[in-house]
């Protein structure tokens, strides 16, 4: 990610700020890739996790702040019995994935197209969505997934037939986040929940981006569909690495019991847990939310308003905690494919004129708003951006 950036060094962020090394300051909406959901260097969660190292940051066995943290997740997601730490969503997602194989006794798994799950051997793919996308991959490891485009229930319905008896576990971004911010079509979500139990089918929400972000409960509580296991990372711990997966007990205890394995080193360590627990405090003793999509709506509104002065297709999508902004026609995208036809190659382009003018955000068209983005953030962006659009090339 950081070789599609602009080669800028940064020394410092606080809130929703960052300064360069030559003392340059940038609005930042990339937050890190996303895990600075309170802010930069939010002063509660850092405390909380420097006050709990000075009693030591690894045991090698369990400890109290891991049982709060696990006590927390699970209150705020409502639905989930049983919860473990690790440290990546890479790894979360492995993990839910052998759990689900163990669970049925089955190998292979769904995934659909424009869904990341990790950079991983087995389920990292190119743009296509079925090949692999790195030098010294093993692409035959992308043979136990069965890749459809997303939002399609009847392609899934086809798909579970097909396969029968087959398919472990479907995994899917309950909203697509990462590519494009969309939106499952009404019914489609509980379409599929419908056929994962049909075909005894381990439905996992790949709620690495989405969750903790969209709702306190992610992306499982804002449409109302319960999967089977969930994992989680990024606004989970105000910016500490921290990854999650999360689930009924019938599935999770096989982690317990050692019939599954998990292992990792720093899995539940005393600065994950801390920083969880003051993360999670903060979301529900002073939720966020409703002042975060005030200022993404007013911030997606007003970049329209801009594209509307200067006459250039620039279009927004998604929810106002995380938006996607690309080049072209104004009708919403469904899928990946649609994506793809924008014109994603200049909004790169232009995402690095806005680095040029102090806004901060991925070139592949994310925006998040977090809980430190406030009104003269908004004014600041929306200057900083007309005047990006004055370039001639942008």
């Amino acid at each position: 990610m950081r070789l599609s950036a602009p080669p800028v060094f940064f020394s410092r962020a606080q809130g929703a700020w960052m300064w360069d090394v030559d003392g340059n300051d940038y609005v930042d909406y990339l937050l890190g890739q996303g895990p600075s959901f309170l802010g930069h260097a939010n002063a509660t969660v850092n405390q909380a996790v420097h006050d709990a190292c000075g009693s030591g940051m690894l045991y090698g066995n369990s400890h109290v702040l891991e049982v709060e943290a696990a006590e927390r997740i699970c209150s705020a997601l409502g639905w989930a019995e049983m919860v473990r730490l690790g440290l990546t969503g890479t790894e979360a997602v492995q993990a839910a994935l052998r759990l689900a194989r163990a669970a049925t006794g089955r190998r292979r798994f769904i995934r659909f197209e424009g869904h990341y799950h990790g950079w991983l051997d087995n389920v990292l793919v190119d743009a296509t969505g079925a090949g692999p996308a790195s030098a010294g991959q093993v692409g035959a490891q992308l043979a136990d997934s069965v890749v459809l485009p997303w939002n399609d229930a009847e392609a899934v319905a086809a798909a579970l037939a097909e396969h029968r008896g087959q398919i472990a576990a479907l995994i899917m971004e309950p909203i697509m986040v990462n590519a494009g911010t969309i939106e499952p079509r009404p019914g489609y979500l509980q379409r599929v929940r419908e056929l994962c139990t049909e075909h005894g089918v381990v439905l996992i929400f790949d709620e690495v981006i989405s969750g903790f972000r969209v709702a306190l409960g992610g992306a499982a509580a804002r449409y109302g569909v319960t999967p089977d296991l969930a994992t989680y990372g990024k606004a989970m711990a105000g910016g500490w690495p921290v990854a999650a997966v999360a689930g009924r007990a019938h599935l999770m205890e096989r982690f317990g019991t050692g019939e599954v394995n998990h292992s990792g080193t720093f899995n539940g360590s005393v600065m994950a847990a801390a920083a969880v627990v003051a993360t999670i405090d903060l979301l529900t003793s002073d939720p966020p939310y409703e002042r975060i999509a005030e200022h993404g709506t007013a911030l997606m509104a007003g970049l329209l308003e801009l594209a509307d002065k200067h006459q250039v297709p620039l279009r927004v999508q998604g929810v106002p905690m995380a938006f996607h902004a690309s080049f072209g026609p104004p009708d919403p995208v469904t899928d990946y494919r649609e994506l793809r036809t924008l014109d994603l190659a200049r909004y790169a382009r232009f995402a690095e004129v806005l680095a040029g003018y102090g806004v901060w955000v991925a070139g592949r068209g994310i925006w998040y708003v977090s809980a430190a983005h406030g009104p003269r953030e908004l004014a600041t962006t929306l200057e900083r951006v007309d005047d990006a659009l004055n370039e001639s090339d942008a």
